[in-house]
């Protein structure tokens, strides 16, 4: 079974620019970084970034969705080198407040009307 199979939701194809934090289990921070999604929804997304971000960590994202930030905290599910040679890897939300999750909920909404 493919990675898309094990979905529960399609993915929307998306460039939002966005920072990140990987934390151990105990909140230290680790590493931090810039990067943009690839896709998303309302339960995860891929991501790309220059440098990997290994599936042991919790990874605190700061997306830009239009005019708006969202925070979104996540674990890392996968980390692989992309076509570009940078990286790509799969996140599964975790945890978000009701805005945000109205937020992203309103940008699928949004794109889905303008892909119609």
């Amino acid at each position: 079974m493919n990675k898309q199979e094990k979905r529960r939701q399609h993915r929307y194809e998306s460039i939002n620019l966005l920072s990140y934090i990987c934390v151990d289990g105990e909140g230290k921070e680790w590493k931090q970084g810039m990067g943009r999604t690839l896709n998303i929804n309302e339960t995860g997304a891929k991501l790309e970034s220059h440098e990997p971000i290994e599936t042991l960590y919790v990874i605190l994202l700061a997306i830009g969705m239009g005019d708006e930030v969202v925070d979104i905290k996540g674990s890392v599910v996968y980390c692989n080198r992309g076509g570009s040679g940078k990286f790509e890897s799969g996140i599964e939300f975790c945890e978000m407040d009701e805005n945000a999750r109205a937020i992203l909920r309103e940008f699928i909404r949004e794109y889905n009307r303008q892909s119609e």
